[in-house]
């Protein structure tokens, strides 16, 4: 699969989410959505990315915005890390990894010569009407959060 394109429609889904609720992106519709991809729970990289967008969380609500997570990680490994580190955005499990492929972001990786499968980092900005605004691939997280929030904000003028 390949990632959509800006001014597609995000590809939908329903998944379990934190606090063993389900989350359903089209529900979101009439509000811009953050949906970042990352690897891993209580890694360095994807525990600061976390904790940028909750402490911006209140900035994003403003714009009418809501930033969700996607890991292939657990329901109870989200719940951990969210009570860890006092996350406040909504974190979404993709176990199977179905909707992480159909973001085009399952793929090949290198660490330390091995090659091994896992999530490619990437944030989309979902426009009120569903369709993909921004596209972050390979995203370097420090500040990451702040340029969406601006993103966001061009958005929502």
């Amino acid at each position: 699969m390949t990632i959509p394109d800006v001014g597609s429609e995000a590809p939908n889904f329903t998944l379990p989410r934190d606090g063993g609720e389900t989350l359903t992106l089209s529900d979101l519709r009439g509000h811009p959505v953050i949906l970042y991809f990352y690897p891993k729970d209580d890694t360095s990289g994807c525990t600061q990315e976390a904790i940028e967008f909750s402490q911006l969380k209140p900035q994003f609500e403003k714009l009418g915005a809501r930033v969700v997570g996607m890991s292939p990680d657990p329901v109870k490994k989200h719940d951990k890390f969210k009570t860890k580190h006092e996350l406040t955005i909504d974190l979404v499990a993709d176990e199977d990894k179905a909707v992480i492929g159909a973001y085009g972001l399952w793929v090949e990786k290198s660490m330390y010569g091995r090659k091994y499968m896992g999530v490619e980092r990437t944030t989309f900005l979902i426009g009120p009407d569903g369709r993909i605004a921004r596209v972050w691939q390979k995203v370097k997280v420090p500040n990451h959060a702040a340029e969406v929030l601006e993103a966001t904000r061009g958005l929502a003028a």
